[in-house]
């Protein structure tokens, strides 16, 4: 099940929970909010991930 996988936290958190996790999973990114874990998850293809990251970090 998706919620048991390997999630990560971002390696920038402050630690406080107000972050999301990230979890990869076969040919997706699957994102939850940290602070409610049994909560919605958003997945989304490898493609649209990196293309999400690309931008942030640009715009960063």
């Amino acid at each position: 099940m998706l919620r048991d996988g390997v999630w990560r936290t971002s390696s920038a958190s402050g630690g406080d929970g107000d972050c999301v996790e990230v979890a990869a999973v076969p040919e997706s990114v699957s994102v939850r909010d940290s602070k409610d874990r049994t909560g919605p998850v958003l997945t989304f293809t490898e493609t649209a991930w990196r293309d999400f990251v690309a931008t942030v970090a640009c715009r960063h």
